[in-house]
């Protein structure tokens, strides 16, 4: 699976990716070296967490390595009016008469509960390159959608703020 991201989340996964092989890792294999010299490995729990703790920084290195090399790099910039990857949209559910604030981001900055709505989701794919005003179905899937009615857009810029999803 190639994911799209931008070429901001694309340098964030680098910058990542040499801090986890300059800097971590070498810490990681320090603290490996000194937890075997705590004696019988057999019952060491402190060489166990550290072995399990330079694994997964391993592990995070190469899916890092993954993404970086399969991403599809995708643009940032929408047309004037319509919604496009971090603006931040206000959104009127008819059916609740509730609003909903969201930011539209890659899948990779999602975050629900803050309000980081992927792109990929039903609500990102639904309000993606619409206008001011639009109605539009958001189906989530193949027995339930609900009508949203987008209130406002206001233009966002990817300050980097919204982390990439770590494990």
């Amino acid at each position: 699976m190639r994911n799209e991201l931008t070429q901001k989340d694309i340098d964030l996964m680098k910058q990542e990716l040499e801090y986890r092989r300059s800097v971590l890792r070498p810490q990681l294999i320090d603290a490996v070296k000194t937890a075997r010299g705590f004696g019988d490995l057999s019952e060491n729990f402190e060489y166990k967490a550290a072995k399990k703790e330079k694994n997964r920084n391993d592990s995070r290195c190469r899916y890092l390595e993954n993404m970086i090399r399969t991403a599809i790099i995708i643009s940032d910039q929408s047309r004037d009016g319509t919604v496009g990857l971090y603006d931040h949209v206000t959104l009127y559910l008819p059916d609740d008469e509730e609003t909903m604030e969201c930011q539209i981001v890659t899948t990779m900055r999602q975050d629900a509960l803050k309000g980081l709505i992927s792109k990929e989701s039903p609500v990102g794919k639904a309000v993606l390159g619409r206008k001011k005003g639009d109605r539009v179905t958001v189906q989530v899937n193949d027995q339930y959608s609900y009508d949203v009615i987008i209130q406002d857009i206001v233009p966002g810029q990817d300050d980097g703020q919204a982390p990439l999803v770590a494990f």
